[in-house]
């Protein structure tokens, strides 16, 4: 059977448990049980790149396609230690500037994060910035059901991960980004890891915005 290794796009059926508890999954069945209203999609994975947890990452190297794994990832290896100093006291007009009255278990994203409200005392709010699964050892079941081969199909993921977006682009010694210059800064950004992980560097054709292009002419700012 073929095997994966670092740097493969695969697709990736799994299912995450912590101290037994499903957490995770995009097998329908398993999906249903966390969120009912969920559809289940294949999860895109460069290997070797920090798409998910370090354990699991390492796992999926040299796996066969289409085999069922089952792997223990150690707490380091999986959401990190709970630390002491993402415990944090904020004042509670903190969150009433952001219309928000908290409660205890309450879950928001703050700065970025996601926090947990532990506890409300007077003025102070008790929140935990620590993912709920720091701490816990976790098990994925896991099956690579596919390896993405097609060079285009491998750009179009590798550009969607780094630009949010697929850019228009074009495929020969090297894959040419069209689009405006502000893309400039980020083809050079990411060239490196691009070619990493495709063994293209990338390159750039300007492609002025129409819309840009039509204040241009009719002399708009």
């Amino acid at each position: 059977m073929e095997t994966v290794k670092k740097n493969d796009i695969i697709e990736l059926s799994f299912s995450g448990y912590a101290n037994g508890n499903l957490f995770d999954s995009n097998v329908p069945e398993n999906l249903k049980k966390i969120h009912p209203e969920a559809k289940a999609e294949p999860l895109i994975v460069v290997i070797g790149q920090g798409m998910v947890v370090p354990g699991l990452d390492k796992a999926l190297e040299d796996k066969e396609i289409g085999k069922q794994y089952e792997v223990s990832i150690p707490v380091k290896d999986g959401f990190g230690e709970r630390r002491k100093d993402l415990l944090r006291t904020l004042p509670l007009k903190v969150f009433h500037a952001q219309q928000i009255q908290p409660y205890p278990g309450q879950t928001l994203l703050m700065d970025g994060s996601m926090a947990k409200v532990i506890a409300v005392s007077g003025a102070r709010v008790m929140t935990d910035f620590n993912s709920p699964l720091a701490g816990k050892d976790l098990l994925y079941k896991f099956t690579i059901t596919k390896k993405v081969t097609d060079e285009k199909e491998r750009c179009n993921h590798v550009l969607k991960i780094m630009f949010r977006n697929i850019p228009e682009f074009e495929i020969g010694e090297k894959i040419t980004i069209k689009g405006p210059k502000t893309f400039e800064i980020l083809i050079k950004a990411f060239n490196d890891k691009f070619k990493e992980i495709i063994g293209k560097e990338l390159d750039f054709e300007l492609k002025e915005d129409k819309k840009e292009e039509e204040n241009m002419a009719s002399g708009k700012a």
